[in-house]
C-alpha cells in the first residue's frame, strides 16, 4: 500500500453538498489518503472545487478522472439515479470505490454491482458509516460482552426536519420523488435498519406502514409544485433472528428540534444512544451527529452516561464517522481484511428497504 492512497471524487460541488461537508475534511485529516483529483459537469465549477479543497487535478469527464494514475480511490457523491453508471466507470478503470449511500435506486441494480464488483476484485463499499461512530462502537462491544444480558427488545425514533415548510430548496427537489430513492425511506431507513442489525444481528421478519403527511412542497426559488411520491413517515416492526422483537418510527417535517433515540432492552441492564443537540439540525441524524451512550442497569434510578472517545478530534460534526469509515477502509487494504460496508451489504439492505417500502 502507498503511503498515501489518491482519492478523486465525482460529485465535488465547491459550494455546498455531502463531499464538502464531510469527505473533503475527512480526507484531509486522514494519514492514509490524499485528495487527487475532483469532477463536476463544468469546468468552472471543476476548477472551483479543485482550488476550494486542493485537489491536484479537475475534470468534467468521470472515466478521465477513474482512469487517472493519481486516483487509487474513486468517490461517488452525486445523486442516487446516477450511482450506477459512475460506479460501473471506476470498476471498470480498476479503481476501489467508495459510494454514498443509497447506492442505487433498486435492489437488482444493487445486486448487479455487487457482482461486478467482485469480478473487479476491488474494494467496494457504501457509505454506512452509522457503523464507526463511537457510541455505536462501544454499544457493540457491552452487547457481545453480555453487559445487558439477552437483548429483549429495541426501540429507534428519529426525525429529520426536512420538508418542515412548504418552500424547500431546488437541491432537494429530487428527493420527494419515490422513484428517485433518495427519500425518507431510502436514507434515514436504510441508515437505521443497517445500524439495528449492525448491533443486533440480521431482521427475520419485518412488516411496515408508510405515508406522505406533507403532500404540499413548492421550489423555493421558483415557486413550482412538486409532486411528493417519496412518503415522509414510516413505522416499521421486525422480529430478529436472535428472536428480539424492534419497532422503528421515522419521519420527516419536524417541526420541533430533530432528535434520535434507540433504546436496547436486555435481561439485566438497558442501553440508549440519543443524538447530542448541536447547531445543525441534520446532525441530528444517527449516521452523521455525535451519538451519546447511556446504560441502566438493576438498582439504578436513572441513565448513566457512558464514556466513549472522542470521535475525531477537530473534525466537523458530518465528518467525523466518514473519517472513521476511511480509516477503516486504509486498515483493510493494509491487511487485506474486508470490514467495511460491501456492495454485497448494500444489496442485502436495499432488499430489506424494498419488503418495508
Amino acid at each position: 500500500m502507498k503511503p498515501q492512497l489518491g482519492v478523486g471524487i465525482i460529485g465535488a460541488n465547491p459550494e455546498r453538498g455531502w463531499a464538502a461537508r464531510a469527505h473533503v475534511p475527512a480526507i484531509q485529516a486522514s494519514p492514509d489518503f490524499a485528495l487527487a483529483a475532483v469532477a463536476t459537469t463544468r469546468t468552472e465549477s471543476a476548477e472551483a472545487a479543485r482550488e476550494r479543497f486542493g485537489a491536484r487535478h479537475a475534470f468534467t469527464d468521470p472515466a478521465r478522472l477513474a482512469a487517472h494514475p493519481d486516483v487509487d480511490l474513486v468517490v461517488v457523491t452525486v445523486k442516487v439515479p446516477a450511482h450506477v453508471e459512475l460506479v460501473r466507470v471506476a470498476l471498470d478503470a480498476g479503481k476501489h470505490v467508495y459510494c454514498e449511500w443509497p447506492l442505487t435506486p433498486t435492489a437488482a441494480e444493487a445486486a448487479d454491482l455487487a457482482e461486478a464488483a467482485r469480478r473487479a476484485g476491488v474494494h467496494a463499499m457504501v457509505g454506512l458509516q452509522a457503523r464507526f461512530a463511537p457510541a455505536v462502537e462501544r454499544a457493540r462491544r457491552l452487547i457481545a460482552e453480555g453487559a445487558i444480558g439477552t437483548v429483549l427488545s429495541a426501540t429507534l425514533y428519529s426525525s429529520r426536519t426536512k420538508g418542515s415548510t412548504r418552500d424547500v430548496p431546488a437541491w432537494t427537489a429530487y428527493t420527494y420523488d419515490r422513484a428517485a430513492g433518495a427519500g425518507l425511506v431510502e436514507v434515514l431507513g436504510g441508515h437505521a435498519l443497517d445500524l439495528a442489525q449492525f448491533l443486533l444481528g440480521p431482521v427475520r421478519a419485518i412488516t411496515a406502514r408508510t405515508a406522505v403527511r406533507s403532500p404540499e412542497h413548492r421550489v423555493a426559488e421558483t415557486g413550482e409544485p412538486i409532486a411528493v411520491t417519496s412518503p415522509d413517515h414510516i413505522l416499521a416492526t421486525a422480529e430478529l433472528a436472535c428472536g428480539a422483537l424492534a419497532s422503528v418510527h421515522l419521519h420527516d417535517a419536524e417541526a420541533a428540534y430533530p432528535r434520535t433515540r434507540l433504546e436496547i432492552a436486555g435481561t439485566t441492564g438497558d442501553l440508549a444512544m440519543v443524538s447530542v443537540p448541536e447547531s445543525d439540525p441534520w446532525a441530528a441524524q444517527l449516521q452523521i451527529g455525535g451519538l451519546a451512550l447511556h446504560v441502566s442497569r438493576p438498582g439504578d434510578t436513572g441513565w448513566q452516561e457512558e464514556s466513549v472517545p472522542d470521535a475525531t478530534p477537530g473534525l466537523p460534526t458530518s465528518a467525523t464517522n466518514v473519517a472513521r469509515l476511511y480509516a477503516q477502509l486504509a486498515r483493510d487494504l493494509r491487511d487485506d481484511t474486508r470490514n467495511t460496508p460491501d456492495f454485497a451489504t448494500a444489496h442485502a439492505l436495499h432488499t430489506l428497504i424494498e419488503r418495508v417500502a
